[in-house]
């Protein structure tokens, strides 16, 4: 391809609206433009990058025994209610009504459409186990769409849907994706870590995200680099120290605390650490409310503690709701009370001695409380969010912590969809039973932008051979027709021998194509100039190395044959 003949609207500066390096190079390198907020156009070198990706993802999960479907993006509403979700999925999902009010979804995923498909194409157990994907647009009105395509209104993704007779066959399909998933990472050179996460609106039992680190990742992760155990904040658990405290449990008393609420406010009138007091929190819980308790020091993960009380929905309680339960404005509820509320303890609060909490009084707080005697733990859970420092759960080390962006996840989302949907297939046996199911979904487009973020440095973009736009990049600084032509030829020898390439024939300063090269990224870039006209020599350069070396245009196209081989090995291997 010609850059004479194509559209590359390279730019000099960054997009005002671009705070992420992939946003700004994979504009300012031509590859995509903002038509409003969340949306993007691929322009044509763009474009091929997605389709690149695209393929590897085909490929490898063609390669698993996955069979390929194409889903209606828009969804009927029914189908969302059968399933309990149209009510749950909250304002990210786009609900629309056609001409005769009939109400549909475009869909953010695709596990009823799926299953609906399904249940009318099998009927026994030999047609299990069964995968079956697309790779398709999907929608999520965003409140604030940020970083380029990496959060956006309209997303490709390639999402599958897994089903067994048994959850060993479950196990079976979803350790072939987690094989599978490695294998499409690997393929695109984008380095991820898998990591335990929560299921989420998505339900089921096991969950893992293969995150890209990154310091403008919006999830957190929490790695043991000692054993190697590492999950998402959302999920991950801790060893649960009890304080050394030793002292003698202290009387429970009443203490006047006027407009004293907060945990950094009650430190500075009490004069100690946030670790002494029993911070209570009421939510509602699928419309009931219930108290969760944890150290003052600590945060209550809602992921957890929704998971706990298996909610369907889980939202702080209004403030008229905490009065009429404790009896006290927000800020002073706690756990010494004879009113009737569920309470949910973390498992930390056991070993607080001589605590402070809410006296479930306006105004007022206790101190000298200590569990066991002034008020009964009757259900403990793990209900706190994992902090850099704390203790791995699996070996006692020290966790780390690093950010992340999440670009795939897959879920053993067990009965949820094949039972509210009526899935069934008849058993060895004739009976009718449910298969079980597992979800599993790559972002492709955010895929693309990741591996931006992990290849780039000041110049712009450095694409993997894997999937690249182009393989080759020629810069022809020719000045006469004669010199054009000598250009043309070596293009005509590249494009003649399969290698895809891109020829800079722009009348513009070599300056100017040089930096465009750099920007755009392409692994190979040759020169054809001067020392070629008077020598008969032309200037291979890499991209990834920034390494060049002379060769005569008798063996320029055995070199870059070989060098594409090299570089796509280095990722494959």
């Amino acid at each position: 391809m010609k850059i004479s003949r194509y559209i590359l609207p390279t730019l000099k500066e960054d997009p005002s609206d671009a705070t992420v390096a992939s946003h700004r190079l994979m504009v300012r390198a031509g590859l995509i433009r903002k038509e409003s907020a969340g949306m993007y156009i691929y322009l044509p070198m763009g474009l091929k990058v997605l389709q690149k990706v695209t393929a590897i993802v085909r490929e490898e999960m063609n390669r698993s025994g996955a069979l390929e479907f194409l889903m209606p993006e828009m969804t009927s509403a029914e189908l969302w209610k059968e399933s309990g979700r149209w009510n749950t999925m909250g304002p990210e999902m786009f609900r629309i009504k056609d001409r005769n009010t009939m109400e549909y979804a475009l869909a953010p995923t695709h596990e009823e459409a799926f299953t609906s498909a399904v249940r009318s194409l099998i009927s026994s157990y030999r047609d299990l186990p069964l995968n079956v994907y697309q790779i398709n647009t999907k929608f999520r009105d965003e409140i604030r769409p940020r970083f380029g395509v990496m959060r956006s209104k309209e997303f490709i993704m390639k999402d599958a849907y897994s089903f067994d007779m048994d959850e060993k066959g479950l196990d079976d399909s979803y350790q072939t994706m987690r094989k599978t998933y490695r294998t499409i990472f690997k393929r695109c050179n984008l380095e991820t870590i898998p990591v335990e996460a929560d299921t989420g609106a998505m339900g089921g039992s096991q969950s893992e995200e293969f995150m890209v680190a990154s310091e403008i990742g919006e999830e957190v992760l929490l790695i043991c680099e000692a054993c190697g155990y590492k999950a998402n904040q959302e999920k991950a658990e801790y060893q649960h120290g009890v304080p050394g405290n030793t002292e003698p449990e202290a009387p429970l008393a009443a203490v006047d605390t006027p407009d004293v609420r907060t945990i950094d406010d009650l430190t500075v009138f009490f004069k100690c650490g946030p670790e002494r007091f029993m911070k209570s929190i009421v939510y509602t819980a699928d419309g009931t409310q219930i108290m969760a308790v944890v150290p003052g020091n600590r945060e209550i993960n809602e992921h957890k503690l929704k998971n706990h009380l298996r909610a369907a929905e889980l939202e702080l309680s209004s403030d008229s709701a905490v009065e009429e339960v404790t009896g006290a404005p927000v800020g002073f509820a706690g756990p010494v009370t004879d009113r009737k509320i569920r309470m949910v303890f973390d498992t930390s609060v056991k070993g607080i001695i001589n605590g402070i909490t809410g006296a479930n009084k306006k105004d007022t707080h206790y101190t000298g409380v200590n569990p066991g005697r002034d008020f009964t733990i009757t259900e403990e859970a793990d209900i706190t969010i994992a902090e850099e420092g704390d203790l791995c759960p699996q070996c006692g080390k020290a966790m780390i912590t690093r950010k992340g962006i999440e670009v795939g996840h897959i879920f053993k989302l067990g009965y949820k969809y094949s039972k509210s949907m009526s899935l069934t297939v008849l058993d060895r046996n004739g009976k009718a039973v449910h298969p079980i199911m597992g979800c599993y979904g790559i972002g492709v487009n955010r895929t693309m932008a990741a591996v931006v973020e992990q290849h780039h440095d000041d110049k712009g973009i450095v694409w993997p051979m894997t999937i690249t736009p182009f393989q080759v990049c020629i810069v022809g600084i020719a000045k006469t027709d004669e010199e054009a032509a000598a250009v043309e030829e070596i293009y005509t020898m590249m494009k003649d021998a399969g290698i895809e390439v891109l020829l800079d024939d722009r009348k513009v300063s070599p300056g100017f194509k040089f930096a465009d090269a750099e920007l755009i990224g392409i692994p190979i870039r040759i020169t054809v100039g001067k020392n070629y006209f008077n020598n008969n020599e032309l200037e291979i350069k890499m991209r990834r190395t920034g390494e060049s070396e002379n060769v005569t245009k008798g063996n320029l196209l055995a070199r870059i044959m070989e060098i594409i081989k090299q570089e796509t090995d280095i990722i494959e291997k």
